[in-house]
Order: structure tokens, then sequence, then C-alpha cells
């Protein structure tokens, strides 16, 4: 398990084990990658991020990943993984959220991408997403560059860093 702060000073604690904090999550994060590219989306109050969102009623949080990647981006999933899942002590309650790897077929054009402005492929994130105001908060603390190592290494089949 790794602990850190967030990028608003929040205690994380970040865990690639099997749902160490909650078997029913209520929110999901999905790191996308779509014809080798990653698949971002861009948020109309936040910057671009991977999609996610909450798990909403009647749904596990894998459905709920599937769902915000097509409603954010467009994106079909043809393969979905657990990555980990992480917990935020914040000064509003407490958020756990699931992390999710998935390859997407194809993207279709939505009529409407809900909160955000539809998908972005970039063929490699940039090196300084922490300073660059254009990215969201949540692509600016650990939780990104850990998840990608672990991507990295058990779904691309790249080695260890």
């Amino acid at each position: 398990m790794k602990t850190f702060s967030d990028y608003y000073r929040n205690q994380v604690k970040l865990s690639f084990d099997n749902h160490p904090f909650s078997k029913t999550p209520k929110h999901v994060w999905v790191i996308c990658r779509f014809d080798n590219n990653w698949l971002l989306t861009n948020h109309k109050d936040r910057g671009l991020e991977f999609p996610g969102g909450k798990v909403e009623k009647g749904e596990n949080a894998k459905d709920a990943a599937i769902r915000e990647v097509l409603e954010e981006t467009g994106g079909c999933v043809k393969q979905i993984d657990y990555v980990g899942q992480y917990h935020v002590a914040g000064k509003g309650g407490t958020i756990v959220k699931n992390v999710y790897f998935a390859s997407i077929s194809q993207l279709q054009a939505q009529d409407h991408y809900f909160e955000t402005d539809g998908p972005v492929l970039l063929e490699k994130l940039p090196e300084g997403i922490v300073s660059d105001e254009q990215y969201s908060f949540m692509m600016k603390d650990d939780v990104l560059p850990n998840c990608m190592r672990q991507i990295r290494e058990k779904f691309l089949g790249e080695p260890a860093e």
C-alpha cells in the first residue's frame, strides 16, 4: 500500500490488492487505450482526465466504469481489468474509487458527452502533467504514475521501470 497526499493535500491510500477498502466502491476511474493511444476526456470544469465517475444505484463498479467510458468518450470497452483501489480521506468525506484499465474497440460519436467535451487521444502522456493547467487535478497526484506502472507491467507487457 502506498500513502501520499493528493492535489488538495488530502491523505490518499492506494492499493493494488483486491478491493482492500470496499467491495462496493461508489466511484470509478478508467485508464483507457484506443488504437495505441491514451483515451482521455476533456471535463468542462476540470480539464483533461481519464473518464470516470459515480456508481449509480443498482450498478456495480465495473458496469459503472464501462458506462462512464461510453458516456464521456464514446469509447466501446473491449476489455476491462481491475488495477487497484484508492481511499481519499477528504475534508468533505471519504471517497473510495476503483481504478480500471480498459482497451477500447471503437469510438462512437455521441449526441451528448455529459459533463465533458468528448474524447481526446494522446500518443503519450506528457511528462509535466503536474504543472500543466490543461490537466485535471485527478491526473496530478501519485495515483496515476503508480497505476501506469501496474498497467505497463501487467497488461502491456512492458518491463518495470
